[in-house]
């Protein structure tokens, strides 16, 4: 190994900018525009290292920037999972080791392959960061937090191609806009070679490129928010009120406090009569007891309803009765007309893994769940909705959200409205309720519907069928907002055809992989993967010997 391809301090501090400046790109501090300058750093320090490096300047990229991003796992578990301290960062240094590994591997593979034709390059890393990211969407049942694409969630003119491409599109070009900034730091920082006109002409058409690529999406923001601008003016609409109660997690499931919080989301909703709401949207569990199974709360509930004189939509857990000792739980919302009948059920379909559910628990029985109220939930059916009058609803119930393919399912099932009902009291006061938040921007345009979030604690709002957020609330008040929200019953490219992009992406990966492993040599010689495994391989049976 060359002097030059060692790792030193410089390029260290360059790598760990990067993981800081992408955390920055999001909420709460939200400065989207460093998204498009973020990797810029990483990428100068990969220049002239090998495979192996790439990887390790990587991982601490992704280090910096998942440790700084999901912080607040620490303060959920220690307030209502009841761990120490010390048991606590473990577990938060596991999941982001585990999310770093994306970037050591995006890294790893630029490492390679800088030395590519820029045009080639500056759609070639792109197409490999989205292939990752659409990867962590369903490996080990997915976690899609904050794809780079979400830090843009306001910037509404550049976004609009996600109907056409889903959040992947977003990410595509905020990294054809890095690359390109990287390929001007390396034409000036060699202007002075010998090949410096070649590298020039070869740097400036991969630019242009990636420039061409953000004025089309802008041109097609613009476009697109006039013309579903004007669907939104002639189409039907419906009054929706959302209530926030703010109960604290701490007491929620406490018996003594079950009545007196029913009670307390009973008046709030009723305060929102005056505005008459077609529907009242309460959040996930916002009744923390099992309706139409614990008769007293149940008929609060109902004769509440009937007062009111509207429809509501409340969140429940519910079980299923197996036998004398077995039922199946679920997390469920439960639809119920102004007459106080229940008119349909749903139940949450992607649970949280060790909050809900304990994974492979029968080799690993010693593990229990952060949540201990009731038992091991199960799942509900993909893409059910619930039939309000005319109007399907699609329901995601918490981080359900996340996942783009659920939310277009409901709507390929034409759900009107798409509605997130959620508790965000276990992140506290952190930057966790924010992320979360951004990201229901992009299931209200990727499929062209009306988003209605109802959060416990917030951040509970409106969003439209462009992302616009219409209406949000603060986070730990009490709060009940009414808007009046269009039903479209557009279809988008990405409701019809799902995610073609990012499959095209993956695709691209694999080939760009295939075509190296066959014509670049340093797949055999040092630096190569191929020549890595063989080298770790003599090296373990050097030390057995």
């Amino acid at each position: 190994m060359t002097n030059s391809n060692k790792i030193n301090t410089h390029q260290l501090i360059l790598a760990g900018s990067s993981g800081a400046l992408l955390t920055v790109s999001f909420p709460s501090i939200g400065l989207s525009w460093l998204a498009w300058v973020a990797l810029v750093p990483l990428m100068i320090s990969l220049r002239g290292k090998s495979l192996k490096n790439g990887f390790r300047l990587g991982l601490l990229t992704g280090g910096v920037h998942y440790l700084t991003l999901m912080y607040w796992l620490i303060h959920t578990l220690m307030t209502f999972g009841h761990l120490p301290f010390y048991l606590s960062v473990p577990i938060l240094f596991l999941l982001v080791a585990y999310m770093a590994l994306y970037l050591a591997v995006f890294a790893a593979a630029f490492a390679w392959t800088t030395d590519t034709q820029p045009v080639c390059f500056i759609s070639a890393m792109p197409a490999v960061w989205v292939a990752l990211e659409y990867f962590r969407s369903f490996f080990l049942s997915g976690f899609p937090w904050e794809f780079l694409g979400y830090s843009q969630y306001r910037q509404l003119t550049l976004i609009q191609a996600a109907d056409l491409t889903g959040v992947y599109g977003i990410s595509f070009v905020i990294l054809s806009i890095n690359v390109a900034g990287f390929l001007l730091w390396q034409y000036f920082s060699e202007r002075q070679s010998s090949s410096a006109m070649q590298k020039r002409r070869s740097a400036a058409a991969g630019i242009a490129v990636s420039f061409l690529l953000v004025l089309y999406m802008l041109g097609y923001g613009q476009w697109r928010i006039s013309s579903i601008d004007a669907q939104i003016s002639k189409s039907p609409s419906s009054k929706i009120a959302i209530v926030q109660g703010n109960i604290d997690q701490a007491i929620k499931w406490d018996p003594a406090f079950q009545i007196s919080t029913t009670e307390k989301y009973l008046a709030l909703s009723k305060s929102a009569k005056q505005s008459s709401p077609d529907l009242i949207v309460w959040p996930e569990t916002a009744a923390p007891f099992y309706f139409l199974y614990n008769a007293g709360p149940t008929e609060m509930v109902i004769k509440g309803v009937r007062e009111t004189g509207t429809s509501f939509l409340i969140g429940s857990p519910s079980f299923i009765r197996q036998d004398d000792h077995h039922a199946d739980f679920f997390n469920s919302a439960f639809l119920i007309d102004p007459n106080g009948n229940v008119t349909g059920k749903y139940d949450k379909v992607h649970l949280v893994p060790f909050g809900e559910y304990v994974p492979l628990q029968e080799w690993f029985p010693f593990i229990g769940k952060i949540v201990e109220e009731v038992g091991d939930f199960k799942s509900g059916q993909k893409g059910q909705t619930l039939i309000w009058g005319e109007f399907p609803l699609g329901i995601q119930i918490c981080y359900e959200m996340i996942f783009p393919d659920l939310s277009r399912e409901m709507a390929r099932n034409r759900a009107a409205f798409l509605i997130n009902m959620t508790n965000d009291a276990w992140y506290g006061k952190t930057s966790a309720p924010y992320q979360h938040f951004s990201m229901a921007v992009f299931r209200a345009l990727e499929n062209r519907r009306s988003l209605i979030r109802s959060a416990n604690t917030g951040i509970s709002g409106f969003i439209d069928p462009i992302g616009r957020i219409i209406a949000s609330t603060p986070l730990f008040e009490e709060a009940v907002i009414t808007r009046s929200l269009p039903v479209l019953k557009t279809e988008s490219f990405y409701t019809r055809y799902g995610d073609v992009f990012a499959l095209t992406c993956m695709a691209i990966s694999i080939l760009l992989f295939l075509r190296y492993a066959i014509t670049n040599k340093n797949i055999f010689t040092k630096g190569g993967p191929l020549c890595l495994w063989k080298s770790n391989r003599r090296s373990r049976n050097s030390i057995k010997n």
